[in-house]
């Protein structure tokens, strides 16, 4: 089974980056256990920050979703977020960042609010032949997010988008026999097309990035940008206030939370205590004033 070599960073402890008596508080989510690798990158550039966690595991998977029903799910988990005293949020799913953050930064103006989209612009910055793979799920590819982003960075290169249907339920699923099937089939239009850069443009695919390199081949670079995400909350925490209460991380899903703890464990050496987030554990609209 293919896998990551990169060392992991431990759950807690390590430097702070901050002042040493505030431990800022981090809200994430993502359509399942695909967030993971963004909270990974968190954890390992934001050692002192608390973090909870939403896997919306009981939705996925939210690239077959309409743009109405992504909005709405969006705005309560952001509630229920912000209602457990995250200073911040990271949108840590392609899919709902595309759909929904715009959205969410005018319902929430003052609260800081980053997402994640596909790196077509360091894609085609590291192509040599200036052929690049985006691979992503059909809602994100079809998004005016992404048409934006292709037509301001992609330009002078040669974009293949890839819309990897049924890719991040396997990877949910830890079905690693589905997981293989479905990146050889993603992969096969890549391969002929001869892209030199493939972008995981789902946060769920760097689960499968050893399936990926495999099919690809070794001449081909793959970009993820959970790092760009972490570093760009780094900046906005360093710039903000904080909560100061020292407080444990949490993990919530609205699916199983012993799958949830299976995959930390499985996938990142992590152990975790999940919780089971109750539908609708926080409803539009309800009251979580802007502060």
């Amino acid at each position: 089974m293919p896998h990551s070599t990169e060392p992991q960073a431990p759950l807690n402890g390590g430097s702070p980056v901050a002042n040493a008596a505030i431990r800022p508080v981090i809200g994430v989510f993502d359509s399942g256990v695909g967030g993971l690798s963004v909270l990974r990158a968190l954890r390992s550039t934001l050692r002192n920050a608390a973090l909870i966690y939403v896997a919306d595991s009981g939705h996925a998977p939210y690239g077959e979703r309409s743009e109405e029903w992504l909005q709405a799910r969006c705005a309560t988990l952001a509630h229920f977020l912000r209602a457990r005293g995250a200073d911040m949020m990271v949108v840590a799913c392609n899919t709902a960042t595309a759909a929904a953050v715009p959205l969410l930064r005018a319902s929430h103006p003052t609260w800081p609010i980053v997402g994640i989209e596909p790196g077509i612009k360091p894609a085609v910055l590291t192509s040599t032949n200036r052929r690049v793979g985006v691979m992503a799920t059909t809602a994100t590819l079809r998004s005016q997010r992404y048409a934006k982003l292709l037509a301001e960075h992609g330009s002078g290169a040669m974009v293949v988008a890839q819309a990897c249907t049924g890719l991040a339920m396997a990877i949910e699923q830890g079905d690693e026999a589905a997981i293989s099937a479905l990146v050889d089939r993603h992969t096969q239009p890549l391969r002929q097309a001869e892209v030199d850069t493939v972008v995981l443009g789902c946060t769920h695919y760097p689960f499968a990035r050893g399936w990926i390199e495999h099919a690809m081949g070794s001449e081909v670079s793959i970009v993820d940008t959970a790092q760009a995400v972490a570093r760009r909350a780094a900046s906005l925490l360093m710039a903000g206030e904080c909560n100061g209460a020292t407080r444990p991380d949490e993990f919530w899903t609205s699916g199983d939370p012993t799958a949830l703890e299976s995959f930390a464990q499985r996938w990142l050496g992590w152990t975790i205590s999940a919780q089971r987030l109750k539908d609708p554990e926080y409803a539009p609209g309800a009251a979580a004033p802007d502060r």
